[in-house]
C-alpha cells in the first residue's frame, strides 16, 4: 500500500535504503509542500534522557522519558510531538490530535497533570528534504508511505516499529522484518 506524500503520513525506509541516517527508519512527515519536507524519525531512541537535554524541565520520579534522534538536521535542537486533547496556538497540527512544537510548558503540563491521558515524545534534530528531493527519493523506491497512526508514534516499542510494519505488509514483504540492521553481519 502506498499513499501520496503529505503531512501526517509515515515514511518507511525501504529495505534497500542504505543511507545510515535513514536505514530501517520510520519517519512521521510533519510538513510537506513546494518548499520541501520535514519530519522526525519515530523509531530511534537515544541513550539520553530528556532531563539530560532539558535540565530545566521537572521530570517526575519513575518517568524515564527517553530522547529520540529525530534526524540528521539541527541535532542541537529539541523538537516535540504532542498527543493532546486540544491543540495549542503555538503548535503545528500534524494529524489526529498530534502536533509538533517546542513549548516546554505543554510538556510540563502533560508530565504533571495528564500522565497517561496525553503524551509527548522529544526529538533531537529532524529529517529534512529540499524542494523535490523527497519526491525524487520516492521515484527511486527509497520509501514506502503509510497512513500515520498515533499508537505507532506514542505506544509501540520504538525499536520494533520498522520490523512490525514489515510484518503487517503483504507476504512478499514479511521476510524483511527479521533483516539485520547491518546485512553484512548476516
Amino acid at each position: 500500500m502506498s499513499i501520496p506524500l503529505g503531512k501526517g503520513i509515515l515514511l518507511v525506509a525501504a529495505p534497500a535504503l542504505n543511507d545510515p541516517n535513514f536505514r530501517q527508519t520510520v519517519v512521521l512527515l510533519c510538513e510537506h509542500g513546494p518548499e520541501g519536507a520535514l519530519g522526525v524519525i519515530v523509531n530511534r531512541p537515544t541513550a539520553m534522557s530528556i532531563s539530560e537535554a532539558l535540565p530545566q524541565v521537572p521530570i517526575l520520579e519513575g518517568q524515564p522519558h527517553v530522547l529520540y534522534s529525530g534526524g540528521p538536521v539541527q541535532t542541537n535542537q529539541v523538537m516535540m510531538l504532542y498527543r493532546i486533547n486540544q491543540t495549542p496556538e503555538n503548535s503545528h497540527q500534524v494529524f489526529d490530535g498530534v502536533c509538533l512544537g517546542g513549548d516546554l510548558e505543554i510538556m510540563e503540563r502533560i508530565l504533571m497533570e495528564q500522565p497517561g491521558k496525553e503524551s509527548f515524545r522529544a526529538y533531537l534534530g529532524y529529517s529534512g528534504w529540499g524542494p523535490g528531493q523527497l519526491e525524487s527519493e520516492m521515484q527511486t523506491g527509497s520509501w514506502i508511505t503509510l497512513p500515520a497512526d498515533p499508537s505507532i508514534v506514542f505506544e509501540k516499542e520504538p525499536t520494533r516499529i520498522w520490523s512490525d510494519i514489515f510484518l503487517s505488509l503483504d507476504d512478499t514483504s514479511r521476510h524483511y522484518a527479521d533483516m539485520p540492521f547491518d546485512p553484512s553481519s548476516n
